[in-house]
């Protein structure tokens, strides 16, 4: 587990939340006190809640499970896709299509749809095509990869999603939530955090504390695949 303190959440402004006028009333739990009215969340607690959320993702990782990493927020885009693509887990950061989850068999077709068309150009197999015919298949491929690239080799239900903002990504926790995938989810103080199994109290504005909570989780995934791999050669 990487050694994270205090001083890392607060550097990274974890502990601002919204004007106290937002505050969730479920949320009052997480919050150490308000100042210049906005709300401080404990970072204790927040610390806590880290650690509980990585052992859960550890034994889902040493069971060779999968985690759906969500977040589609103009502060989270780019950060969860350069993340999730370096351990190696499926992202959805440009927009959450509904069904995702709860419709997953017409989301595969779409996807397998996408990848035969991604095929085709990698294969040159378009040549029988005119110029605009070529185009238009172009831009089908484009608009495809904005929606599927991310989960492309997504091929059966994640074992739990995580999610930047729970508030914006609402419709991917709702669809988590009626096929009882666990949600670790980011909470700010104006979310509500029922529903989310795995909540980590914190600034989900802040692209610092967006990459902090992005860093710490592909660090221990990294960490745990690397453990895997060596008592793989020991055995």
């Amino acid at each position: 587990m990487k050694d994270i303190s205090i001083t890392d959440l607060y550097k990274a402004k974890v502990h601002f939340g919204h004007l106290k006028r937002f505050i969730s009333p479920k949320m009052f739990k997480y919050i150490y006190t308000t100042n210049n009215k906005i709300s401080i969340f404990d970072l204790d607690v927040t610390l806590n809640q880290i650690k509980h959320a990585l052992n859960f993702i550890e034994n889902i990782i040493s069971n060779n499970g999968t985690i759906l990493f969500v977040g589609t927020k103009r502060q989270a885009s780019s950060l969860i896709k350069n993340y999730a693509k370096k351990i190696d887990m499926p992202y959805v950061n440009f927009r959450w299509l509904g069904g995702s989850l709860t419709n997953y068999k017409t989301i595969k077709n779409s996807i397998l749809k996408f990848k035969d068309l991604e095929n085709n150009f990698k294969n040159d197999s378009l040549t029988h095509l005119t110029k605009k015919e070529i185009l238009n298949e172009n831009k089908k491929l484009k608009k495809l990869q904005l929606n599927f690239e991310g989960i492309k080799n997504l091929d059966t239900l994640p074992n739990a999603i995580f999610v930047i903002d729970v508030n914006y990504e609402k419709t991917a926790v709702l669809e988590a939530n009626k096929l009882n995938i666990p949600v670790i989810g980011i909470v700010d103080s104006n979310s509500n955090p029922d529903n989310i199994e795995y909540v980590i109290p914190g600034n989900d504005d802040s692209t610092d504390a967006i990459n902090l909570y992005l860093d710490i989780i592909s660090d221990h995934i990294e960490k745990i695949n690397t453990k895997i791999k060596e008592q793989t050669k020991i055995s």
